[in-house]
């Protein structure tokens, strides 16, 4: 019991996985697109479509990359979708 403590101890100093530096990439075919590049696509297609940026609170993403898309719902409520 006292190792656990310890490990859990040292990843509340040192971060571990909630702080940890993340890079997700998606790959399909000879295309590849990382997480935050989709992010800020989704950001620039859902600000053109009127959302203003203080009325993100929740985006859920779908990436479809055999249709080469990338479906998100915005708040639950706003639809769209980008290319992959």
């Amino acid at each position: 019991m006292a190792r656990k403590s310890s490990v859990e101890r040292a990843n509340k100093v040192t971060g571990g996985f909630a702080t940890a530096q993340k890079n997700i990439v998606i790959q399909y075919g000879n295309k590849e697109r990382n997480a935050d590049e989709l992010l800020n696509l989704i950001k620039a297609d859902a600000l053109a479509k009127g959302i203003s940026e203080a009325d993100f609170d929740k985006i859920d993403v779908y990436v479809k990359p055999e249709e080469q898309k990338v479906f998100y719902v915005v708040n639950e409520d706003i639809n769209g979708s980008i290319d992959f």
